[in-house]
């Protein structure tokens, strides 16, 4: 989608370090200490662990929540309630939050990255932390980047795919277990639309809307029937062809060209959706409608139906579902306000929407501020995000 989803991921939630117990109350407005912040103008937003991005119609780049890593690309490592500039004046047509690594496409297609760089994820040829965007060590052009956990992977502007960072699980897709400190590109000579890292699996839909994983198979999340590891791209499981497939930390998911969603991966919590706490190999459709994406988070998965309402399911405890409960849910719940939105994004423990006005909410875990509404308490319900500067 043009207003995209994010990033996915999740390791363990900050909720079991503590979360604050504080809840705005049930409405799409402001919490009290925000009263008054206008809508935000974004055309885009991506959704991080626990930072956010988003893009004005100008391409201009603001980033909100955790900076432990420098991921919020203002300098700094200081946490950002509300949405801050990425330093260096770059415009961008493209952002992805991952965990604690940023990206973004340039208007000439070019790939920058900051933050966390432990594993190589920034793609600069080093391990140095960058707190502002610097040039991914390649000459080729990007369309496209997701960042993941310690990965991050980008599609050419010939479909074309290539991931670098962390590969101990083989998420970088070119046959090893070796950590790249530069593009490296995915074997099997496909060409995708998108390919989307997550902490230990990758997966991607290709120009002919075939759906295909790499990595990590731990609780079936590489969707080929199987729990056997791969190091290389293999099919997902069925003939269906996919319009759009995300990774979460430890499910699947994507939506087919009729619109209909299914999940794949652990399921302990219901994040798949299907009524159930069963691991699933393969596709398994979501017990709802028709949809227009889905994102799968840390332990749950929000998505956009036909009408442009938000429903999500899986674990609950911060609130991140947004029906203003802490029940998790094994079938999807219309997220509180039944406002329209174009987009949804989810993080860790948070999510987040997009309006067609520009106008984005949060809801979720508030610790370092990814809500974007100038505080760090949670909302069981979405809030909106403060105005980009």
């Amino acid at each position: 989608m043009t207003r995209r989803l994010g990033t996915h991921l999740a390791t363990v939630c900050v909720a079991l370090l503590g979360c604050s117990e504080e809840v705005t109350s049930p409405t799409m407005e402001p919490e009290p200490g925000a009263a008054g912040l206008a809508a935000s103008a974004f055309q885009q937003v991506s959704a991080g662990s626990h930072h956010n991005c988003g893009l004005t119609g100008a391409g201009k780049a603001y980033c909100w929540g955790s900076n432990q890593r420098g991921q919020i690309g203002d300098g700094t490592t200081t946490d950002r309630s509300r949405p801050v500039a990425v330093a260096g004046g770059l415009t961008f047509r493209q952002i992805s939050a991952g965990n604690f690594h940023t990206c973004g496409v340039t208007p000439k297609d070019r790939v920058y990255c900051w933050g966390g760089n432990l594993e190589g994820e920034i793609g600069d040829g080093s391990t140095a932390e960058r707190r502002r965007p610097v040039l991914v060590a390649s000459g080729r052009r990007f369309r496209d980047v997701r960042a993941g956990t310690l990965t991050t992977c980008a599609v050419t502007t010939d479909d074309l795919p290539f991931c670098w960072g962390a590969n101990y699980t083989g998420q970088v897709g070119d046959g090893t277990t070796t950590r790249r400190l530069i593009p490296r590109r995915v074997s099997g000579g496909l060409r995708f639309r998108r390919v989307v890292p997550s902490a230990e699996h990758t997966c991607g839909v290709t120009t002919g809307g075939r759906a295909y994983c790499w990595g990590s198979n731990l609780f079936g999340r590489l969707g080929d029937g199987t729990t056997i590891h791969h190091l290389k791209p293999v099919p997902v499981w069925g003939n269906q062809l996919f319009r759009q497939v995300s990774t979460g930390d430890n499910h699947t998911c994507g939506v087919d060209t009729h619109g209909l969603a299914s999940c794949w991966g652990r399921n302990f919590y219901g994040q798949l959706g299907d009524g159930t706490q069963v691991n699933r190999t393969i596709p398994t459709p979501v017990q709802s409608g028709l949809f227009k994406g889905v994102a799968p988070g840390g332990n749950h998965t929000c998505g956009v139906v036909s009408d442009s309402r938000v429903f999500c399911w899986g674990l609950n405890l911060t609130g991140q579902i947004g029906d203003g409960t802490t029940t998790n849910r094994v079938f999807p719940v219309p997220v509180s306000g039944e406002r329209r939105v174009e987009t949804v994004i989810t993080g860790q423990a948070h999510s987040c929407a997009l309006s067609a006005d520009g106008a984005a909410y949060c809801w979720g875990d508030g610790q370092h501020g990814p809500l974007g509404n100038g505080g760090t308490a949670r909302s069981l319900v979405p809030v909106r995000v403060a105005s980009a500067p």
